[in-house]
């Protein structure tokens, strides 16, 4: 059973920096992709990235491309996105989940399954 599991959101103030991560298991990354997406309150869910052994790190929100990475460790089966420079349009629930594909597919979230509980980031002011 593919089972992702995301952690590291709280709350952080205007330019703060946060890393969230989702650990994976029933699978070993690489066999799929992972992407990262967020949802804000009253609006649509988002792909925010993507990390797969062939394409690695793709940002897809072209607000975030200076400020956020993604990035894996294989030996943890772990997906990190690290967040840099926050603002308080960051603020949202950020979810993993499991692309079809090895490779990356886009930003978004149809065809991805296998979605984590979500983590909440908050960003004051």
């Amino acid at each position: 059973q593919l089972q992702l599991v995301e952690s590291g959101g709280g709350l952080v103030q205007l330019g703060g920096s946060l890393t969230l991560s989702c650990a994976a298991s029933g699978f070993t990354l690489g066999y799929y992709a992972i992407g990262w997406f967020r949802q804000a309150p009253g609006k649509e869910r988002e792909g925010v990235g993507c990390f797969s052994t062939d394409q690695g790190s793709i940002i897809h929100i072209n607000s975030v491309k200076d400020r956020f990475t993604v990035s894996a460790d294989k030996v943890k089966n772990t997906v990190y996105l690290q967040m840099n420079s926050l603002k308080p349009e960051d603020t949202a629930v950020y979810y993993c989940a499991v692309g079809p594909y090895q490779g990356c597919s886009g930003p978004s979230p149809v065809l991805y399954r296998s979605w984590g509980q979500g983590t909440q980031v908050t960003v004051s002011s």
